[in-house]
């Protein structure tokens, strides 16, 4: 005879939770929603690969512009948009994926060859200014370069930031 109220062993079986297993399965569901809901809410992969190319080229212009600085010597950032591809000081260089549009806007007086656009940096930090256009699928990023101070600054076309 037992005394306290329970009823047998399948009672606590009942009385125990949840498994690990389970608890597992929920975590594991949680987050790729969580991920297929960022995905959705950021443009997904297309977006991303846009927005790396954008900070990748803006960073490239920057460190140019610091390199006039440290050097005291004019450094040249030179763009291709026919063939997607940009070089900088210290023998950086790099293309920019096939999905996306390049545009530049820039000074022809210091263009380099047919079809180039070039930025200029001067050892005071200012630069002859222009403007790099990257595009995939409607999403529009331009990358500003101020010709008097040489400030890179970056926006989303069509916003006000």
């Amino acid at each position: 005879m037992r005394i306290g109220g329970s009823a047998g062993p399948s009672s606590s079986r009942r009385q125990r939770g949840i498994s690990l297993l389970e608890m597992l399965l929920v975590i594991g569901l949680i987050a790729g929603a969580s991920l297929l809901a960022a995905a959705a809410f950021s443009g997904g992969m297309k977006g991303t690969q846009l927005r790396a190319e954008v900070k990748e080229v803006a960073a490239q212009l920057r460190f140019t512009r610091t390199h006039a600085i440290a050097t005291g010597e004019p450094q040249r950032f030179v763009i291709d948009p026919a063939a997607r591809t940009w070089q900088a000081p210290k023998g950086r260089a790099g293309t920019i994926p096939a999905a996306i549009d390049v545009r530049f806007i820039g000074a022809r007086q210091i263009q380099p060859a047919e079809g180039q656009g070039a930025v200029m940096f001067f050892a005071d930090g200012a630069a002859t200014g222009g403007r790099v256009q990257l595009s995939r699928d409607g999403a529009v990023w331009d990358i500003d370069v101020a010709w008097l101070t040489g400030q890179v600054s970056v926006k989303r076309a069509g916003s006000g930031n």
